[in-house]
């Protein structure tokens, strides 16, 4: 007669593999969680973000356990040792894990728009240091610029740099190289193109690129675009941890809650409706 029931091996997997999970979980939680700062806002991010990634995994292992002892429950007849009864400590650590997910949600998004405000904070000092300098160099430059000497250096200057593109201009070859080279960038080959059928734009553009205010306006574009870029990318940041860790978190509690408040209901460890007795 074929034995209709599964084997001992089978049910003895589903365990050892549940509890492998489960014990997976709290080692990485432990491991992650040095060096203990509790403290540090960036510390916490962290680790709700790892705990939330991680947090399916004893999920899994509750999943596969319960399974196990539903397998086991179908073999009433089996006389074989039953071993430790290991689902109330599971029921009840099902229901720590969804209270702990659940405190995660609002600290985790509390946490994330902290580091938010404080890293456009750091953003706009940066950017603000980065164009005091850029004015008082380039006011420095003015002020050199204004005396005889920074005159004719700026003039000797610019008719050294017309002559270089007046010579790649004249030589036909030159000109075809310069505009098939990597090396040169884009805005000079641009300033070639227009160049060859306007003279005049040669002499505008290299008298806009030697004048101190040309410069200033350039390089405070430059900075400001770059301010602008990196507090998107904050914000981005924090929009995506918040979005992504927060609401896993909240659906990873809502299943353990759900685990262990039933299950802890249904062993009659959580007080409910009394059950009507029959007499």
């Amino acid at each position: 007669m074929v034995n209709r029931f599964p084997s001992v091996s089978t049910t003895l997997t589903l365990k050892v593999v549940a509890i492998i999970c489960i014990l997976s979980f709290f080692l990485d939680f432990l491991i992650l969680s040095l060096p203990f700062q509790p403290t540090d806002r960036l510390w916490q991010i962290n680790l709700a973000t790892a705990l939330v990634d991680r947090g399916i995994v004893p999920l899994v292992g509750l999943g596969l356990l319960f399974t196990a002892y539903w397998i086991d429950s179908t073999d009433a007849g089996s006389d074989r040792p039953q071993g430790i009864d290991l689902r109330f400590p599971a029921l009840i650590l099902s229901s720590i894990l969804g209270l702990m997910f659940l405190l995660i949600f609002p600290l985790h998004l509390n946490n994330v728009n902290q580091a938010k405000t404080q890293a456009l904070t750091r953003i706009t000092q940066e950017a603000d240091q980065a164009e005091t300098q850029l004015n008082n160099r380039l006011s420095q430059l003015q002020a050199q610029l204004n005396t005889d000497q920074g005159k004719a250096q700026l003039e000797q200057l610019r008719t050294q740099t017309k002559a270089q593109f007046s010579e790649i201009l004249k030589d036909d070859q030159k000109y075809k190289q310069a505009l098939e080279s990597p090396q040169i960038p884009a805005n000079i080959k641009e300033l070639l193109k227009k160049a060859k059928t306007d003279p005049q734009a040669l002499e505008k553009a290299i008298e806009q690129q030697t004048d101190v205010q040309t410069l200033r306006t350039q390089q405070l574009s430059q900075l400001r675009q770059r301010r602008e870029e990196a507090e998107k990318q904050a914000k981005d940041t924090a929009l995506n941890s918040g979005l992504r860790i927060g609401i896993s978190s909240l659906l990873l509690s809502i299943g353990y809650i759900i685990i262990g408040w039933t299950g802890l209901r249904g062993r009659g460890a959580v007080q409910g409706k009394p059950r009507a007795t029959a007499r």
